[in-house]
């Protein structure tokens, strides 16, 4: 359990050095973006800063998630960080938005711009992306919705940060100022997109959609195929967060003895991924109940 312990923490410190090093840099691209005049420096920055609130987000979520179940919370917590994901999620389509919105403002009413404060700013910007990205994904994004939210925050604004500075490098040889706002058109349009993703993967989740990866006409098929099972009913497949997966069906068996359930729960954890089924099973006309199975 120590072990545990100290894993989190682990993984907690990495997430907090991130969300340090994002204000930071925040700090320093809004300022040069101001004085050089560069809106897709200060489209960088407000990225940054949104990777900061995304990571800080992931973290409280993650620390909700780990309490235990209790007699109100009956599931646990686990779908906290799928709500923080969902989050994450939606103030990218959000940011992406206000984004655009300011360049086309700023075409309307161009300025000049300091190209090489944009290179110098972006360049910094560009090396703290990558090391919050590897943080974040060190700290367990591979595996979890929640911190693959903020992971691809990090990424997207990494190569936001390559955006910028061929803009800038731009700017410098040929002064191409509208190649500034095509910059930052770009960085919003691919951050847009990554957030309704995102956004799609978590409100399946929490509208107990069916998994992406398990087609329920085939699962249906599969059990049926099993020896002592006759039809399946009233199935229903649905992901708690974004590992576990839970079924709920009516088995009706070929026997009018109730038999031991146990064979189709394993092909379900075998072949599905399913660890956590519910089964009512009907014989003939007698029902053995395991849930709240109504008959039509």
């Amino acid at each position: 359990m120590s072990n545990v312990h100290h894993h989190h923490h682990s993984h907690d410190g990495k997430l907090s050095l991130a969300v340090f090093i994002n204000i930071l840099l925040t700090i320093a691209q809004v300022i040069g973006g101001l004085v050089s005049g560069s809106l897709s420096l200060i489209a960088d920055a407000l990225h940054n800063l949104s990777d900061a609130g995304a990571i800080l987000i992931a973290m409280i979520a993650r620390k909700i998630a780990r309490k235990s179940a209790n007699s109100e919370m009956t599931f646990g917590y686990q779908r906290a960080e799928i709500i923080g994901a969902l989050i994450n999620s939606t103030t990218l389509i959000l940011i992406g938005l206000y984004l655009i919105y300011e360049a086309f403002s700023k075409f309307i009413n161009p300025e000049s711009i300091d190209g090489w404060i944009v290179v110098w700013i972006a360049g910094i910007a560009l090396v703290i992306d990558v090391l919050t990205a590897v943080l974040t994904y060190k700290s367990g994004a591979k595996d979890n919705l929640n911190l693959k939210a903020a992971f691809i925050h990090n990424i997207s604004d990494a190569l936001a940060s390559v955006v910028v500075i061929i803009s800038g490098t731009l700017i410098i040889l040929y002064q191409w100022y509208i190649v500034d706002l095509i910059a930052t058109i770009g960085i919003s349009v691919y951050v847009i997109y990554h957030g309704i993703v995102l956004a799609k993967q978590t409100i399946r989740i929490l509208m107990q959609a069916t998994p992406v990866n398990i087609d329920i006409e085939q699962l249906t098929k599969d059990i049926e195929q099993l020896d002592m099972v006759d039809k399946v009913q009233h199935i229903h497949v649905w992901q708690l967060d974004d590992k576990s997966i839970y079924l709920e069906a009516s088995i009706n068996l070929k026997t009018e003895v109730i038999q031991d359930l146990s064979p189709i729960k394993q092909f379900l954890a075998q072949h599905y991924g399913i660890n956590h089924a519910t089964l009512e099973t009907v014989t003939g006309s007698s029902l053995f109940n395991r849930g709240c199975y109504e008959p039509e």
